[in-house]
């Protein structure tokens, strides 16, 4: 069997290490796994050829965690932030699509970087952001979701108000599915949806779903929040790693 993007043996194996690593910290802690997944991804290929992969599965494995979080979604969140996300998917594919793969690693790790940064500072707004501070924010996660990881600004902005950890995590999940079901077309309209991604998709199904069931079942005694904090420390080095190899 030829694997998918010409990746080796090795390559593939980390790549599914790294696909259900990041199902199972979702599934934990509620933190978004496309980042981490493309984050490993841009150390073994160009990281666009993920995107897809990462897009179409985060999309799916929505119905397995939608029973449980339906009854927490705040709609009025999920619709400012959807609609920002119109605008910014598209201008996100059109920046990313016209660099070279070395570009493209510098961009999402310091993208990531600045992310985690912000997350791990645990900085908060003086007030309660409004319906322009929502649109902006889903304009910059339709960008980043050009490259896989439009959930981080969306969970830094939610971290810095007062929203309980259950429509935290239940919004973001809505968001999710909204934002994939519109990416998808677009990425597909841009080719970027291919054979080898709908293979990848496929290989990569039943890893995201043992990953999300197996941390949903929190076997470890460990505090969400605070495996939250280390998933971020991680994709932090996983960051720092694509960045020294664009580099290099």
């Amino acid at each position: 069997m030829t694997l998918p993007f010409e990746l080796s043996p090795l390559a593939a194996l980390w790549m599914a290490v790294a696909i259900f690593g990041a199902a199972f910290v979702r599934g934990y802690s509620g933190f978004g796994s496309a980042a981490l997944i493309i984050a490993a991804a841009s150390l073994v290929t160009h990281p666009l050829n993920f995107v897809p992969v990462v897009t179409i599965g985060d999309f799916l494995i929505t119905f397995q965690q939608w029973p449980g979080a339906r009854r927490d979604v705040d709609w009025a969140r999920v619709g400012w932030l959807t609609a920002g996300a119109l605008a910014g998917v598209p201008l996100g594919l059109w920046l990313l699509t016209g660099i070279d793969i070395d570009a493209a690693r510098v961009v999402i790790s310091v993208y990531v970087l600045a992310m985690c940064a912000l997350l791990l500072t645990g900085w908060t707004f003086a007030r309660d952001a409004g319906p322009a501070a929502h649109l902006g924010t889903g304009l910059v996660s339709g960008m980043a979701n050009a490259a896989g990881a439009g959930g981080l600004p969306v969970a830094v902005f939610f971290a810095a108000q007062p929203i309980a950890a259950a429509a935290f995590r239940a919004t973001l999940i809505a968001y999710f599915f909204a934002l994939d079901l519109y990416t998808a077309p677009v990425l597909w309209a841009h080719g970027l949806v291919t054979h080898e991604s709908l293979v990848a998709v496929a290989l990569s199904l039943p890893l995201l779903v043992a990953g999300i069931w197996l941390g949903g079942r929190h076997f470890l005694n460990t505090d969400p929040q605070d495996f939250r904090r280390c998933a971020i420390w991680l994709l932090a080095v996983l960051a720092v790693l694509g960045l020294v190899k664009s580099l290099a």
